[in-house]
C-alpha cells in the first residue's frame, strides 16, 4: 500500500508539469515494476501461509531435528513410525546416544539417529524441531526454510524437496562460543538410493540383528 501512495503521488505531480507521451514512457516502466512487487508479495504471503499454518499431510515423513550447543541431530522413528522415550540424563554422545534414548522403550528400538540429514526427493517431510539447552536457528539457506528450535517447546515445519543435492544447514541464532561450527549437510536423494541410506543405518544402529 505505501507504493502505490508514493505512486500515485508522483503521478499526481508530474501530470501537471509534462505532456502526456512523456509521462507514459517514464512511467510505464514503474507501473511494471509496481505490479510485479505485488505479486511477488502476494506470491510469498501465500507460499508462507501454506507452510506455516497449513498442517503437513498424513503421509509425510516423520523427522526429529535436535539442536545443541553446537550440533544437529536428525532422528528417523524406523517402521514402527514411532518415536521412542527420550531423557535428560541418559544423554551422553560419546557413548553414541546424544540424545538419551531410553533403550527400556519398544518404540525407541528401531529409531534411527545421524548427525547427517538425508532425504528422499519428492517426498513431503515434517520437522520437529526441539533443543536442548539455548535457541538454535534451524536453516536451509538454500530452501528458504528457517524456523528456531526452542528449549522446552516443539515447533513444526514442512516442506518437500524438488532437487537431489547437498544443501547447508546453519544455526541463525548466536548459541554460544561454538555457534560457527554448527553446521550440518541436508542430502537429497533420489527414493531408492535414500531407502539404501536407510538400510545401512539400521544395521549399524547398536542392538540391531545381522
Amino acid at each position: 500500500m505505501p507504493q502505490l501512495l508514493l505512486v500515485a503521488s508522483l503521478l499526481r505531480r508530474k501530470r501537471s508539469q509534462q505532456p502526456t507521451s512523456q509521462l507514459l514512457s517514464e512511467y510505464l516502466p514503474l507501473v511494471a515494476i509496481t505490479l510485479l512487487f505485488l505479486f511477488l508479495g502476494i506470491r510469498s504471503e501465500r507460499l508462507w501461509a501454506a507452510q506455516r499454518y497449513t498442517g503437513a499431510s498424513l503421509s509425510a515423513m516423520q523427522v526429529e531435528v535436535t539442536g545443541m550447543q553446537f550440533a544437529w541431530y536428525f532422528r528417523y522413528p524406523g517402521e514402527d513410525a514411532h518415536f521412542g522415550l527420550t531423557e535428560f540424563s541418559r544423554m551422553d554422545a560419546a557413548s553414541g546416544n546424544p540424545l538419551g534414548l531410553d533403550t527400556r522403550d519398544p518404540y525407541g528400538a528401531d529409531d534411527i539417529v545421524s548427525s547427517q540429514f538425508v532425504l528422499p526427493v519428492g517426498r513431503e517431510v515434517d520437522l520437529a524441531l526441539r533443543s536442548t539447552d539455548v535457541i538454535h536457528g534451524f536453516a536451509i539457506p538454500s530452501l528458504r526454510l528457517k524456523q528456531n528450535a526452542m528449549p522446552g517447546e516443539t515447533a513444526h515445519i514442512h516442506f518437500t524437496p524438488t532437487v537431489a543435492g547437498d544443501y547447508a544447514i546453519l544455526c541463525t541464532q548466536v548459541c554460544g562460543s561454538g555457534h560457527y561450527r554448527m553446521n550440518a549437510t541436508l542430502r537429497v536423494l533420489p527414493p531408492d538410493q535414500f531407502k539404501e541410506w536407510l538400510s545401512q543405518r539400521e544395521a549399524a544402529r547398536p542392538g540391531s540383528r545381522p
